[in-house]
C-alpha cells in the first residue's frame, strides 16, 4: 500500500474532523458496544478506554471493555458472541487463526478471525522487561533467572521464547514461574517473585515496575545480530527489530533498541455483521483526531500506519470502507483472499481430524496442520 494514498486519505479525514463538522452524523452504531482487551493497566486496555471516551463524546456510544487475563480469556467472549470485537494481540488473532498452542486444544481449533484495524505505531516495543536489581544487561544474562510464564497466553509465552532464542537460550536455561494472567506476572515482578516478563513498553504495568524499588530495564535487541534475529523470527515470524520511543524508562530518551509488531489489533469473527464492522472501522478512523495522544502509543491506529497485507485477513465490512477511501489495492485484495484460503484449509483439516477422533490429539493435529499448510502452498509456522 502506497503511503501517499494513505496519507492523503488521512489528511482529508483530519480536515473533516474540524470543529463543527458533521462527518460522524451518519455513522450507525448501537448505543452499546463491547469488546475484550488485556486487563486494567495494560496498553490495550488503556487505549480502549480512550477510544471509548471518543465514541461516547462524538456518537453517544458506550464502549464496554471486558478485561481478560490472557489470549483465551479475550477470545472466548468473542467466539461466543458475547462481545462484538476484541482488542487483542498476535495470540487472539494470528495464533487463533492458526489453531496453534492453546488454540490447538480440541475445544478450540482454527478461528475465522478478521481484522478491522491495527495499531502499527512503530514507537512501542513488545519486549521482555527485566527487574533492574538482578544485573541483567543483555538477554543472555537471563540464564538462571526467573522468567514469567502466563497460563492460557500463548502469545506472551511464544514472545518470551523468541527473546530467549535471540540470546541463544530456551526455557531449560531459566527458571519458569507460572502466573494466571498478564497483570499477575508484572505484580510478581514488583513483589520479587520473578525477574522478567513480557509486555508492551508502554504498558501501565511496566511504568509501575519502573517506579518500584526494583526498577526496570529493557535489554537491547541488536538489529545487526543476524543470527540472533533469525532465531527470534524462527519462533515468532511477526517480530521485527525497531527502536521503541514510548514506554517506561524510554519516554524522553533517544529510544530503546528492541523488537515489536502490531498491537493492539481490533478483530471480529468472520460472521460478524458487515454493516456493524463497516461502521466500527469508520468510527475508529474518523474519530482518530479525538483519541489521538490520549494514551501512550495510541497514535499507531492512524490510517496512514495501516498495513493491509498483514498476517490476518480483513473483514469484508472493513474492506468496504477502505475501498470507499481509495486505499485498498488489488494487491491487498489478493493477499486477503490468500489468507482466507489459508484459514479455510486449516478449518477443513481440523474438521477432518475431529471426525477421526485420534487418541493423541496434540500430535495428530500438529501433523495434520503442517500437512494442510504445506499441501496448500502456505508458509508453515509454529
Amino acid at each position: 500500500m502506497k503511503l501517499d494514498r494513505l496519507a492523503g486519505a488521512a489528511l482529508a479525514l483530519t480536515l473533516a474532523a474540524a470543529p463543527g463538522a458533521s462527518w460522524s452524523a451518519d455513522i450507525k452504531l448501537p448505543r452499546q458496544i463491547a469488546w475484550t482487551a488485556y486487563g486494567t493497566g495494560s496498553a490495550g486496555y488503556n487505549q480502549s478506554v480512550a477510544i471509548g471516551a471518543a465514541l461516547q463524546d462524538a456518537l453517544g456510544v458506550n464502549l464496554r471493555v471486558l478485561p481478560g487475563k490472557n489470549d483465551v480469556a479475550r477470545a472466548e467472549p468473542l467466539r461466543q458472541g458475547k462481545v462484538q470485537f476484541s482488542a487483542t494481540g498476535v495470540g487472539g488473532s494470528f495464533m487463533a487463526q492458526e489453531g496453534a498452542f492453546e488454540f490447538g486444544a480440541p475445544n478450540w481449533g482454527p478461528q475465522p478471525v478478521r481484522l478491522l484495524l491495527a495499531n502499527n505505531g512503530g514507537t512501542v516495543g513488545l519486549s521482555v522487561g527485566v527487574a533492574g536489581d538482578v544485573g541483567v544487561k543483555e538477554y543472555a544474562d537471563l540464564k538462571g533467572k526467573r522468567v514469567a510464564w502466563v497460563k492460557g497466553a500463548p502469545a506472551l509465552n511464544v514472545n518470551v521464547t523468541a527473546y530467549l532464542a535471540y540470546a541463544g537460550l530456551d526455557w531449560d536455561d531459566v527458571v519458569k514461574v507460572e502466573f494466571g494472567g498478564f497483570g499477575d506476572s508484572w505484580k510478581g515482578m514488583v513483589n520479587g517473585q520473578v525477574d522478567a516478563a513480557f509486555a508492551s513498553t508502554n504498558s501501565g504495568r511496566a511504568y509501575e515496575m519502573a517506579a518500584s524499588p526494583r526498577g526496570l530495564v529493557w535489554p537491547p535487541i541488536d538489529p545487526e545480530n543476524k543470527e540472533g534475529i533469525a532465531r527470534m523470527k524462527a519462533v515468532a515470524p511477526f517480530f521485527e527489530p525497531m527502536t521503541a520511543k514510548v514506554g517506561a524508562n524510554i519516554d524522553g530518551t533517544d529510544g530503546a533498541p528492541t523488537a515489536g509488531y502490531a498491537y493492539p489489533v481490533l478483530v471480529a469473527m468472520a460472521d460478524q455483521d458487515a454493516d456493524l464492522v463497516y461502521n466500527m472501522t469508520r468510527a475508529m478512523v474518523e474519530l482518530f483526531p479525538a483519541y489521538k495522544d490520549k494514551a501512550p502509543g495510541i497514535n499507531g491506529w492512524a490510517l496512514e500506519k495501516q498495513n493491509f497485507e498483514w498476517v490476518v485477513p480483513y473483514h469484508e465490512g472493513a474492506v468496504r470502507y477502505f475501498k470507499e477511501l481509495g486505499v485498498w489495492s488489488d494487491a491487498a485484495q489478493a493477499h486477503n483472499d490468500r489468507l482466507i484460503a489459508r484459514q479455510e484449509a486449516l478449518a477443513k483439516a481440523w474438521a477432518e481430524l475431529k471426525a477421526q477422533n485420534p487418541e493423541d490429539w496434540d500430535a495428530a493435529w500438529s501433523e495434520a496442520r503442517r500437512k494442510a499448510l504445506a499441501e496448500g502452498g502456505f508458509e508453515v509456522v509454529f
